[in-house]
C-alpha cells in the first residue's frame, strides 16, 4: 500500500476517533506531498515521498529544539505528539552503530585520511543514508572518524 493510501486510511481513522493531533499532522503531510507533486510536475516516486516526509520530520524536530530553548514546554509537548504521528510514515532511522559502520566503509572507499577529505566523504555518504539517518549525526560521525 502506498503512502498516499495509508494517509487516506489513517485520515479516516483519525476522523472517526476524533484524534485532532493525528488529523492535523496527516492533513499537513498530505498537503506537503501534493505541493511537492505540483512542484515537480509528476506523480511522486516512493523516494520523493520519503524525502518530503523526512523534511517534515526534520522541521518538527527543529521546532522542538527551538521551543525547548525558548522554555515553551506546552509547545514542546504538542510538537512531540506530532513527531510521534509523523514517525509512523518516516523510514526507519539508522542506529549510531550503523551510521558509524557506513562512515568507516565510505572513508575506506574514498581513501580519506584527514579532515581535509571531509567534503569528499560527506558527498559519498549522504546518498547512501538519505532519509535513513540525520545529517547532523552523520556529520558528527565523519568528523570523529577523520580527526
Amino acid at each position: 500500500m502506498s503512502i498516499a493510501n495509508n494517509l487516506t486510511e489513517d485520515l479516516k481513522t483519525a476522523m472517526k476517533e476524533h484524534n485532532k493531533v493525528a488529523l492535523n499532522v496527516i492533513r499537513s503531510l498530505k498537503t506537503a506531498l501534493t505541493n511537492e507533486k505540483v512542484s515537480v510536475g509528476h506523480d511522486l516516486t516512493d523516494e520523493e515521498e520519503l524525502t518530503v516526509i523526512t523534511r517534515e520530520v526534520k522541521q518538527v524536530k527543529e521546532s522542538i529544539a527551538e521551543f525547548k530553548n525558548g522554555g515553551r514546554d506546552d509547545l514542546v509537548a504538542e510538537q512531540e505528539q506530532q513527531l510521534e504521528v509523523l514517525s509512523k510514515y518516516a523510514p526507519e532511522q539508522m542506529s549510531k552503530e550503523e551510521i558509524d559502520k557506513v562512515v568507516e566503509e565510505t572513508i575506506s572507499e574514498v581513501g580519506a585520511s584527514a579532515m581535509s577529505d571531509f567534503g569528499k566523504v560527506m558527498g559519498a555518504i549522504m546518498p547512501k543514508v538519505k532519509g535513513k539517518a540525520d545529517g547532523n549525526e552523520v556529520n558528527q560521525s565523519v568528523k570523529a572518524h577523520l580527526s
